[in-house]
């Protein structure tokens, strides 16, 4: 029973508290993404690193998203413990995430050398995060009415893109001013905050604020391990899922396979300063995370994801194909200003694509794999972004960015009209 918040102390029920936990689990998340995928790299292209070794470092940090349907089957299994059922899970990852960033602490300050020893960092406490992640999210699954889902996932795009921009913004000063160790311990400090925030608010009243112990068996049981894999694989045989996968991988490799070359053109053939890039990212993603997360949120709880996905990904497209045109531009006044506004154009709507393809992937998600499922599509995604920034180096010497830019358009231009003609409703999205 959830209890009366007033009485009881502060429960994820409550939707005051929900959406607080969930804004600063998220906004943590942004923090150390915006550090490790935008001030990072800003900062070593301004340093001589190539493409392709920036391209790596982005990789490194994105592989154990991939990974991340593994915890799936721990979170929906192995939740009966006294502190809650999913709060357990979150509150051990978050404590160990944050054990592994204090390794930048150790990590010596230097030049481009330095960066493959950043990135195993970020490799482990990626994993941990991952783990975060699955139970954050089966905690919004079970406790989110479905007809909010909407603005659940707005508020937790607003808390990762805020923190996502006060990280590039706040990390590409301190990056060049204090240093490593000064940046590491910000991101510890904050995400202490957040941990405490997690130890309150509990997920039911009869929930322990602190304990390693298992409730009494009956609560405990749940569904048994194999047959939880049992129900995943079976959703999985049919040919929708595996499309729906699909589906979310080529999103985020069409994003990241143009944006990534073009962030690093920007500083070393277009006469960008890495802090000053890092800033135009932080602002756009901050206007993007907030006010545009919130409208797509309201929006796709009226509309639907179905109707708000096609519409997204046909701005996504389009915005494509005219950042690869203004990159053709000749004229130098015009040559100046191109890679900005190729770069916003970019970068923005990919953004709000994801407020509307979260609901749609959370609704074919329902289940008693619940965390597992959504794990996967999530997976698909990252895999989608680390996969596009490994191969962007090569892509961009290949086809020239232009192209790069003409064809990730023509990618969004189909899945839109695939969205529209009631393709992903057949894939059970909407």
């Amino acid at each position: 029973m959830r209890g009366d918040p007033g009485r009881t102390g502060p429960l994820i029920g409550a939707p005051g508290w929900r959406y607080a936990l969930i804004a600063a689990l998220y906004a943590h998340q942004g923090l150390v993404a915006g550090f490790a995928l935008t001030a990072i790299p800003n900062h070593f292209a301004a340093l001589g690193a190539s493409t392709g070794e920036i391209g790596a470092h982005v990789a490194t940090v994105g592989l154990p998203w991939i990974l991340q349907p593994l915890w799936g089957p721990v979170v929906d299994r192995f939740g009966g413990f006294a502190m809650g059922r999913r709060r357990f899970w979150v509150l051990l990852a978050l404590t160990a995430s944050l054990l592994a960033l204090a390794r930048l602490l150790l990590v010596e300050e230097g030049g481009v050398a330095t960066l493959p020893a950043i990135s195993a960092v970020f490799l482990v406490q990626g994993a941990l995060a991952a783990l975060n992640d699955t139970a954050t999210d089966g905690m919004i699954i079970d406790n989110v009415p479905p007809e909010r889902l909407g603005t659940a996932n707005a508020v937790t795009r607003t808390g990762f893109v805020t923190g996502g921009a006060a990280g590039a913004a706040l990390f590409a000063w301190m990056l060049p001013a204090h240093g490593l160790h000064a940046s590491a311990l910000v991101l510890l400090g904050f995400g202490g905050g957040v941990l405490l925030l997690q130890m309150l608010v509990r997920e039911d009243a009869d929930d322990a604020r602190l304990s390693l112990r298992r409730k009494h068996a009956r609560a405990a049981a749940g569904e048994g391990f194999a047959t939880l894999l049992r129900r995943l694989f079976a959703s999985l045989r049919g040919g929708a899922t595996p499309l729906l996968l699909v589906f979310c991988f080529a999103t985020d490799f069409g994003a990241a396979i143009f944006r990534l070359p073009l962030s690093v053109e920007l500083i070393q053939a277009r006469g960008w300063e890495a802090e000053a890039l890092s800033r135009f990212q932080a602002g756009m993603g901050l206007v993007t995370g907030t006010l545009g997360a919130l409208a797509i949120g309201w929006w796709t709880d009226r509309a639907g994801p179905g109707r708000a996905l096609a519409v997204l990904l046909g701005l996504c497209g389009i915005a494509h194909v005219l950042s690869g045109a203004l990159l053709m531009v000749p004229e130098p006044r015009w040559a100046a200003m191109a890679g900005p506004l190729a770069l916003g154009l970019s970068t923005v709507l990919p953004a709000l694509l994801f407020v509307a393809l979260a609901p749609a992937v959370m609704r074919a998600s329902l289940g008693p794999a619940a965390a597992t499922r959504f794990a996967l599509f999530m997976a698909a995604l990252n895999m989608g972004d680390v996969t596009g920034s490994a191969v962007a180096g090569d892509a961009a010497a290949l086809m020239g960015l232009p192209s790069v830019g003409l064809a990730a358009g023509a990618l969004f231009l189909v899945f839109a009209l695939l969205s529209a003609t009631g393709g992903l409703r057949r894939l059970g999205a909407t």
